[in-house]
């Protein structure tokens, strides 16, 4: 099945100049969404993995069901001021601005392998700053899986030094 035929494009979002890649349209179509999930496991499978984690806050939809079939547990990294306990935090740049990610300072043990997963690839800075909040945790990131990898704006060079994997590309 070609996932790319049920994603919707958005031009001018958030900001002008911004072409959107809406997923919602691919999570209402039953067949597509669990293609998209079907095709991710067998990804994720092939990692042996402690821990899944997932960025706020479309990654959560896909990365909760694949540590579920991996049966493994779950970690959100998420926008500041959003998770109750002790946290540490990590700023980075995105396609259109700057923003800052935190994790649970007791998420990941020391040595535990990590997936990351998120529905986006743009520029990396988001998946760049997770991962070093995995890493800095103690964690190794095992993989990073996305939905959608928009190649053009050389996401993956900035992760160069993981496995990336993504199930849509656009040029």
């Amino acid at each position: 099945m070609d996932l790319s035929q049920y994603i919707r494009n958005i031009p001018d979002f958030p900001i002008k100049g911004i072409l959107f890649r809406d997923i919602t349209t691919l999570l209402k179509h039953k067949d597509a969404f669990k293609e998209a999930i079907d095709q991710l496991f067998l990804i994720a499978s092939r990692y042996t993995v402690d821990k899944v984690a997932a960025i706020e806050s479309r990654g959560y939809i896909f990365a909760s069901i694949i540590a579920y079939k991996l049966n493994v547990g779950f970690i959100p990294i998420r926008k500041p001021g959003k998770l109750p306990a002790d946290t540490i935090k990590k700023s980075y740049s995105l396609e259109y601005g700057v923003n800052e990610l935190e994790i649970h300072k007791d998420a990941i043990a020391r040595g535990e392998k990590v997936l990351l997963i998120d529905d986006l690839l743009a520029t990396g800075g988001t998946a760049a700053a997770s991962a070093e909040l995995i890493e800095t945790l103690g964690g190794t990131v095992e993989a990073i899986l996305f939905m959608i990898e928009l190649e053009g704006l050389e996401g993956k060079k900035l992760l160069g030094k993981y496995n990336v994997h993504s199930l849509i590309t656009y040029r």
